[in-house]
């Protein structure tokens, strides 16, 4: 058990929400969890989580010691894209966890690597995340680059970090949009509420690039490509609410009661494109649109005619 003393400096804010704020590795959730076990003291004594703290407060937290997990391989088919000694291509499925986390420690991408390539794949993000040197979300579909060795990671992992990776995605939106290109150059960063949301924001953020263009229009719905000249946690998802056009389906950022039932966002990452780390040699691979995609674009064809 890690036993943590903090001093409040300015009263005002929530114990649940002054502890996870407080850089300690502890969620929110996590904070009332904490506070409903008793693990959590002001000034000596227990409080509950909405306890408004004064400048001064002595907050004491007891914060168990993690318990140690080692992701386990498991025989799961992969749709692998392109493979060598460095790296591979796989084309995810909607539904799928990229890597094991909290409430999902089994059936990720992860675990089916695993079972693939064995010990051959990168260790720079630990053993919970081998190999894996970017992500999509659950619920977004398509292709990503998996590293094999630590010197290929490194070398992937530059080019994201200097924007030259090609990813383009094609997203179904809510309503229509104004014009057929456009670029959303707006910050990226936590929301200061709900920490598992993210948000356009100025206060600690990073800055977020995407330009789109119109595919294909239907009646209260488009039909877009989006190409990523940053990649941040949610980007498009948060991009296009922020323009008033949620990708559809979306359970986070999205219109509730939508004319036409999806569950989960319509948002598949259609290419990729990287700078092989050891030839040199520029690689492009793009995958179809998967059959969920397809039928929901003919349930919005259908309400054209």
């Amino acid at each position: 058990m890690n036993e943590r003393v903090l001093i409040c400096g300015e009263g005002g804010s929530r114990l649940d929400k002054f502890l996870s704020d407080a850089d300690i590795g502890v969620s929110r959730s996590m904070a009332a969890s904490l506070i409903g076990k008793g693990d959590v003291l002001v000034n000596g004594q227990p409080a509950d989580k909405k306890l408004k703290l004064k400048a001064g407060d002595e907050v004491k937290v007891r914060i168990p010691d993690p318990v140690p997990y080692e992701a386990k391989a498991e025989n799961i088919p992969l749709d692998i894209v392109y493979e060598d000694d460095d790296l591979l291509v796989v084309n995810k499925p909607k539904g799928m966890v990229v890597h094991p986390a909290a409430g999902n420690y089994d059936g990720t991408l992860v675990n089916a690597l695993l079972w693939h390539c064995g010990d051959s794949l990168s260790g720079i993000n630990g053993v919970l995340r081998p190999g894996i040197v970017h992500r999509i979300d659950k619920d977004t579909s398509g292709l990503l680059i998996v590293a094999k060795n630590d010197a290929a990671h490194a070398g992937l992992a530059e080019q994201i970090r200097e924007h030259s990776f090609t990813r383009e995605y094609e997203a179904v939106v809510f309503g229509n949009l104004k014009t057929d290109k456009g670029t959303v150059d707006a910050p990226i960063g936590r929301h200061p509420v709900d920490r598992k949301r993210m948000c356009v924001t100025e206060k600690n953020s990073k800055n977020a690039v995407t330009h789109y263009e119109v595919l294909a229009r239907y009646k209260g719905y488009t039909h877009i490509r989006c190409v990523l000249e940053t990649g941040r946690t949610h980007q498009i998802r948060v991009h296009m609410a922020y323009l008033g056009h949620p990708v559809a389906g979306d359970p986070v950022y999205g219109v509730k009661n939508e004319k036409v039932s999806f569950t989960g966002q319509c948002l598949h990452a259609r290419k990729i494109g990287f700078v092989h780390p050891t030839s040199g040699v520029y690689l492009e691979f793009s995958s179809e649109l998967p059959p969920y995609f397809r039928d929901f674009l003919k349930k919005l064809n259908n309400l054209n005619k």
